[in-house]
């Protein structure tokens, strides 16, 4: 069991001490004392150090659980940028370029088609002029979707599937990318942006590369390198203890936390379908380990995962035309604006650090998950900082804005 501690005094941080205390403030009092949180975990890096860590309210709400800092949360799609950095750990070993088309590698996909319109009983589609590439499952540009999204009729065909917030019972990663490829696509690939299954086929095109299931291949090109022990596809019963509890807010109890145990319990058992987008649990201290990599430039305690251009390359934005999110989607998922964000190979990367209104500096990187757990790396200012909580969904509270104002008001150099 590894918790996490801060490494070095705040002050010699250029962070003042009292100024991060505000983060405890703001989070216990905003959103513990009012139930809208059962309990949190931040984590602030500056420098390569740990500079603080807080934590507040319970673990488990109703079992009257303290949170502490060694909880294990479950991070939904915290875990794309993971499969993503594995992907290109492929990718600089020469085993795919990032035009290649996925059909020859997954033996679906072959025939792409564009939703036009109708209805879910009776769509109408065209073919998509351009196959769907390794860089579109990379960008979220390939024209999938999610269930869950509830925005059109494409959405409804993947619930129709059973693939809402979940997956049939016993479809694998094989079962579920050979499903949606018989599903409408939203648009030709490369030319917008919406956020769905991309990584999740991702993970299948990886599985295949490797001749590995998906878990095994993430714990050999990622998980064990950074020394991630606590992370994986499930909570396994050692530690199963540790595991947060997982919240839906309560509308009409002015949003408080309300439990959901039989969702929470999916965490505790391995699934069918070894989601690259939205499948592990973690920890504080292992997340860490994963921001330091980044913030090193793909190393981390002399074992490097990438190479400093390739990571650069990733957190470039990729988008067509090298416009913002805003202006190559019709669905912002976010509780934050993504005005002045672009997107790479796995990660949002900020481009205009006003847009938002949101204090951040560009060329920050950074993504959340769905139980309102969030990161950013911040290559300027030289911060790493990661929320972890277990709200769905997680444009509940405006927390990683909330969090961003906290943090850079205590940067004092």
């Amino acid at each position: 069991m590894a918790t996490i501690e801060p490494t070095r005094d705040p002050a010699e941080l250029s962070l003042d001490p009292e100024r991060l205390e505000r983060i405890t403030a703001h989070f216990d009092r905003t959103y513990v004392d009012t139930s809208k949180l059962a309990g949190w975990v931040a984590v602030v890096a500056r420098g390569g150090e740990v500079a603080w860590v807080g934590t507040g309210g319970s673990r488990d709400k109703e079992a009257g659980t303290p949170m502490t800092a060694d909880s294990l949360f479950r991070i939904y799609s915290m875990t794309k940028p993971i499969t993503s950095v594995a992907a290109m750990r492929l990718f600089e070993e020469g085993r795919f370029n990032l035009t290649d088309e996925i059909a020859p590698l997954l033996g679906c996909f072959e025939d792409p088609r564009i939703f036009t319109g109708g209805t879910v009983e009776a769509p109408s589609t065209r073919a998509a002029t351009e196959p769907i590439r390794i860089w579109h499952l990379l960008t979220h540009t390939a024209g999938l979707t999610y269930g869950f999204q509830y925005q059109n009729e494409v959405d409804a065909l993947y619930r129709q599937a059973g693939y809402d917030f979940g997956s049939p019972r016993g479809a694998d990663n094989e079962q579920a990318c050979r499903d949606w490829s018989t599903l409408p696509i939203l648009f030709e690939p490369g030319t917008r942006w919406n956020y769905s299954v991309a990584t999740d086929v991702l993970g299948r095109v990886i599985e295949v590369l490797t001749g590995e299931p998906l878990d095994v291949a993430l714990r050999r090109l990622v998980l064990d390198p950074l020394g991630m022990d606590e992370t994986d596809f499930l909570a396994p019963p050692e530690r199963a203890e540790r595991l947060a509890a997982l919240y839906i807010p309560d509308a009409a109890h002015g949003m408080v936390a309300y439990p959901v145990p039989e969702m929470g319990a999916a965490a505790l058992r391995k699934p069918a379908l070894l989601s690259g987008g939205g499948g592990l649990v973690s920890t504080p201290h292992d997340y860490r380990r994963f921001t330091h990599m980044l913030r090193n430039g793909g190393e981390l305690d002399g074992v490097r995962l990438l190479g400093s251009r390739t990571l650069d390359y990733m957190t470039t934005n990729h988008l067509p035309g090298g416009v913002d999110l805003m202006a190559v989607t019709d669905d912002i998922f976010s509780e934050t604006s993504s005005v002045g964000v672009g997107f790479g190979l796995g990660f949002a990367t900020v481009l205009d650090s006003t847009g938002s209104k949101m204090m951040t500096t560009e060329g920050s990187f950074y993504w959340g998950g769905a139980a309102s757990t969030l990161f950013w790396v911040d290559p300027i200012e030289d911060l790493e900082v990661s929320f972890f909580t277990q709200m769905l969904p997680s444009s509940t509270f405006e927390l990683r804005a909330e969090l961003s104002t906290l943090v850079y008001q205590s940067v004092v150099d």
